[in-house]
């Protein structure tokens, strides 16, 4: 099942529509990717307790050491929040997910067709960087 949800992870972060969705702060690159949880399977949606429907979504963030070769996965300290057009926030909670070497931060939020929403996230690997990561992404309903 581990091999699942890294395989489906490390997938959306290689999709050319999402190539490149990261942004250097200090020592760190900060790689994320937002999705609707139907594209999960229903199997790595239920062991890693995600809710899987088409108004629910997952922004998976990985917080990657550039001062190191081969820019291995560190942990992170993330909040953030979640805003809609008509200026409803909602916040993020990160779970911490690890396999292998690589680390994960997942945090579910529902959606709406059509809805375009504008990330707030503050990110502390300690001496490694701290900044905040903002981007909007819209997302569409899966029924």
């Amino acid at each position: 099942m581990k091999k699942w949800i890294t395989l489906i992870i490390a997938t959306a972060l290689a999709l050319p529509t999402w190539a490149g969705q990261f942004k250097s702060i200090k020592d760190v690159e900060v790689h994320y990717s937002a999705f609707n949880s139907t594209f999960l399977p229903p199997q790595v949606a239920r062991s890693y307790k995600l809710k899987r429907n088409g108004y629910s979504a997952i922004l998976n963030i990985s917080v990657l050491d550039n001062s190191q070769a081969g820019k291995p996965a560190i942990t992170a300290q993330l909040s953030g929040s979640v805003k809609n057009l008509i200026g409803q926030t909602r916040e993020l909670n990160f779970r911490e997910v690890k396999e292998g070497d690589a680390i994960y931060y997942l945090a579910e939020f529902a959606i709406s067709e059509e809805e375009q929403l504008t990330f707030n996230i503050d990110v502390s690997a300690g001496n490694k960087g701290a900044g905040a990561l903002k981007f909007t992404q819209k997302f569409y309903v899966e029924e």
